[in-house]
């Protein structure tokens, strides 16, 4: 496995090179990098002249500032980067470190986000084939396909956020709109539900008539300006969660997988008194921190009481404590709204990661970045989520076809257990390929979301470049996307040995 490895990062590291000097050639003969100051009517132009060249070492031939560069770049393997210096005169290493950061959280946050919800899309429309729901959904995942990215932001742009903000001000909900989303409502949830014609009709029945219900009582609350959660909605959604992970998973007869389940949605409860006043001047630290104790807490609750089930119910407890966790990040959030609102009475953002001079303290700041956050992930997510739902879909549906999927029916095993536990994971290899790649190409999928939504990231770092014929920034945007598939592939190869064993044989 390891020769193996190392036989990809080689040929990898040369396609990298032989990639990165076609595409200096292509940038320094694409303009003219003194074609502005040439034009310039400054008195000081000469001087201005000469101080880019000397910024950009013009006075050297092409190849041995490339040879610089590349010497630089070799600088990164003993932690002191030298990416040269941008027009301005610049280090691009601290602009890369700058941008890298912002871009990063974008396409972090939206390549999670789509990976999760394609996924469990993907199965379920594989295990519900030629259903509405699989006809539906094939639907819109052409139509995410074929969606053109600056398209989908402008009406992100216009609806979710000029809009949004305006019916903030005074929200109101007709009656006939809530019935008319209830509606839309009942027939989505009948369709994921399935079952019966009985079934189906009672389900749309119910969630037909209790959306409505609960649009207008939320607007009689002033939800939407002054929302709020409380411990018993909290510990109600957990408790419904370690019960569906539970029945998904092994069911609800295996009580080493359901008893510490419940117990983590009492230590949940636990902890939302035990840190609520240490959350409300929360930091940043304090939240990372909080992660790993909802991660490592109920782990070693499943991992103990699970006997022979251990991975499951550890895996289920960690489910269930990280969602805990959430809910109650998201209790403080809603506490923190209306304070939010004040200083930021259009909430969601529509240029820019951050609202200058805003003020307030560490929820104002988290839920500005969340906002202004909101409008180019899910651009960036619907369309990534397409690929990963059809790409599932088809991976379970060939998996579903194998002979030991055959034998495991056979043997008598819950179509759960034959899903869960024999196709689901198999199904996976693949997705571990789309997955690395997706990662890498959301990276350069970026430039145009960025400069739709005026996000100073490396997105905008390239495009500035390249209109400027400067090489060194464009360069260090190459560098972090053709490194990022490199890394993202090997851990594909390292993915595919943890799903699939014979890999390793």
């Amino acid at each position: 496995m390891l020769k193996f490895i190392l036989k990809r990062l080689g040929s990898a590291v040369g396609v990298l090179f032989g990639a990165s000097l076609l595409l200096y050639i292509l940038v320094i003969n694409s303009g003219d990098p003194l074609g502005d100051l040439r034009e310039s009517n400054a008195e000081n132009r000469e001087y201005l002249m000469q101080q880019r060249i000397e910024y950009m070492n013009l006075e050297q031939p092409w190849y041995l500032r490339y040879l610089t560069w590349l010497g630089g770049v070799g600088k990164c393997f003993v932690g002191s980067c030298d990416l040269g210096r941008n027009i301005n005169g610049v280090e691009v290493s601290g602009l890369l470190a700058n941008a890298a950061s912002s871009t990063l959280r974008l396409v972090l946050l939206a390549t999670i986000i789509a990976a999760i919800l394609g996924i469990a899309i993907g199965v379920l429309t594989a295990v519900r084939q030629y259903s509405g729901l699989d006809y539906l959904v094939t639907f819109l995942t052409f139509l995410f396909f074929s969606l053109p990215v600056f398209w989908a932001a402008v009406l992100l742009k216009e609806y979710m956020a000029i809009g949004y903000n305006d019916w903030l001000e005074n929200p109101q909900i007709s009656i006939g709109t809530s019935i008319l989303i209830g509606v839309v409502a009942g027939i989505v949830l009948q369709m994921l539900l399935a079952g019966s014609l009985k079934r189906r009709g009672l389900t749309f029945i119910i969630t037909a008539v209790f959306v409505p219900l609960l649009l207008q009582y939320s607007l009689w609350l002033n939800f939407y300006r002054y929302p709020q959660m409380g411990p018993a909605i909290i510990v109600v959604l957990t408790l419904l969660l370690a019960l569906s992970a539970t029945a998904m998973s092994v069911g609800l007869k295996e009580k080493k997988v359901l008893y510490p389940a419940l117990i983590t949605v009492v230590l949940v409860l636990v902890m939302y008194y035990a840190t609520f006043w240490l959350l409300k001047d929360a930091n940043s630290w304090i939240l990372l921190f909080g992660v790993i104790l909802a991660v490592v807490i109920p782990g070693l609750i499943g991992k103990f009481m699970g006997g022979r089930l251990s991975r499951i119910a550890a895996g289920v407890s960690i489910l269930v404590g990280v969602v805990g966790a959430g809910l109650t990040v998201l209790d403080h959030i809603f506490r923190a709204w209306p304070g939010f609102l004040e200083l930021k009475g259009r909430p969601i953002g529509t240029i820019g990661s951050s609202t200058a001079n805003l003020g307030g303290g560490f929820w104002d700041t988290f839920l500005d970045n969340a906002t202004q956050l909101l409008l180019p992930t899910i651009v960036l997510a619907i369309i990534s989520l397409a690929s990963y739902s059809r790409y599932t879909r088809s991976s379970m549906l060939e998996v579903q076809q194998q002979d030991y999927i055959r034998t495991a029916r056979s043997k008598g095993l819950s179509e759960r257990t034959v899903i869960f536990r024999h196709a689901f994971r198999n199904a996976l290899i693949p997705i571990a390929t789309i997955a690395a790649f997706d990662f890498a190409g959301l990276i350069g999928g970026a430039v145009v979301t960025e400069t739709v939504f005026g996000w100073k990231g490396m997105g905008d770092m390239f495009n500035t470049g390249l209109h400027s014929v400067d090489p060194a920034p464009v360069m260090a945007f190459f560098l972090v996307t053709g490194s990022a598939a490199i890394l993202f592939n090997l851990l594909a190869d390292i993915v595919y040995a943890l799903l699939d064993p014979r890999i390793r044989v």
